[in-house]
């Protein structure tokens, strides 16, 4: 019998601004990608193989993974049973709140803390329960635990890109239904096409293709979360048709758009 994928997406019960997963992955990889909210999970069973920071780390089980937005990461089971895990995916404002500072950081990315995990895993299942208040006040436990023990500074990296990379990613924003080819885009910043292709990669982690299409899919999701039916979000994104935004979108968030969009609703189980 083959082995399939187990997830569940949704929406918190009481908190704006946060997402959740649960999920057992046996097939499915996750391509480069990176978030503008953060990234906090715990791993249950199974171990996960995590691209990070430009090394490869295992996830064992009561790994606490927190990752800062915008940090390029990868995600894919490292054995043939899979992998499970929790995860929020909060605003940064969420974090911001309980910081008390505009900029919360993560300074660690994978701990092995009980304590810290088991504070994950309250709010995580506390959110799956009518209980909003139990809801909100174990996730706003959980974070500060979390920005108590692992947070620190946020030290902007040096920027990595020219004049050139940041006019070609404006670009991008503004063109994302119709973007140039690699050629034109670099003729219009005043480069070579190659020389953007590496100059983009190492300022952003992504190559400018790949920057689109997780652009695309940020954009996808917020027209998905005020219900627009994907068919049409998948055009408005600039993807051809559905098939092409779900193929995307499943490689970066994890659940299908159709199973994404359900989440305003509060499909839980």
């Amino acid at each position: 019998m083959t082995a399939v994928d187990d997830v569940h997406y949704w929406r918190h019960p009481a908190v704006p601004g946060v997402d959740l997963i649960r999920a057992h992955f046996r097939r499915h990889e996750f391509g480069r990608h990176s978030h503008d909210t953060f990234a906090i999970g715990v791993a249950d069973v199974g171990v996960e193989e995590l691209w990070l920071d430009g090394s490869v780390h295992r996830v064992l089980p009561g790994g606490v993974v927190m990752i800062n937005p915008g940090v390029v990461h990868t995600g894919r089971p490292a054995g043939e049973d899979g992998w499970a895990y929790r995860a929020f995916y909060p605003d940064v404002a969420v974090l911001a709140e309980v910081a008390g500072t505009a900029s919360p950081w993560f300074a660690e990315s994978i701990v092995y803390d009980p304590v810290a995990a088991a504070v994950v895993v309250a709010a995580h299942r506390a959110a799956e329960t009518a209980d909003r208040l139990a809801a909100s006040s174990l996730l706003g436990q959980a974070l500060a635990v979390l920005l108590r023990d692992y947070g620190g500074p946020h030290v902007p990296a040096a920027p990595g890109g020219s004049r050139d990379v940041e006019a070609a990613r404006e670009i991008l924003h503004q063109r994302m239904a119709d973007p140039p080819s690699l050629t034109e885009l670099a003729a219009e910043v005043g480069t070579g096409q190659f020389a953007l292709l590496r100059a983009f990669r190492t300022s952003h982690g992504l190559p400018p293709h790949a920057y689109l299409n997780q652009l695309r899919v940020r954009r996808a999701c917020a027209l998905l979360d005020v219900g627009t039916p994907v068919a049409r979000a998948a055009v408005e994104v600039g993807f051809t048709d559905q098939s092409h935004l779900a193929r995307h979108f499943r490689r970066i968030v994890g659940v299908a758009p159709g199973h994404y969009r359900r989440k305003n609703v509060q499909d839980r189980r």
